[in-house]
């Protein structure tokens, strides 16, 4: 299963806990499907960010890369110096 899939796995299982949730009477039970809902979407929140920052370290690599005349064998350097970019590590 890819990362796209796994998001709409969580985004499936929050609106399946969502319907669930609308229909308990039981405070506690509400309760917790309200808690549990939350944490489903901190993780999708998560992951969204992860792949927005994998994607964003991922167009910079390559630019490094055609910036330096696209050399062959030094994608790691170009996504390391990307990712220091990123961050805002400027003494690296």
């Amino acid at each position: 299963m890819d990362r796209n899939e796994d998001s709409r796995e969580l985004e499936r299982e929050i609106e399946r806990a969502t319907r669930l949730a609308s229909g308990v009477t039981d405070q506690t039970t509400y309760q917790r499907l309200i808690q549990f809902i939350e944490e489903l979407r901190q993780g999708l929140r998560q992951r969204l960010a992860a792949r927005r920052s994998r994607d964003a370290t991922r167009a910079r690599a390559h630019e490094l890369w055609e910036q330096h005349g696209r050399p062959v064998g030094r994608d790691l350097e170009f996504w390391l110096q990307a990712e220091r970019e990123l961050r805002g590590d400027e003494n690296d």
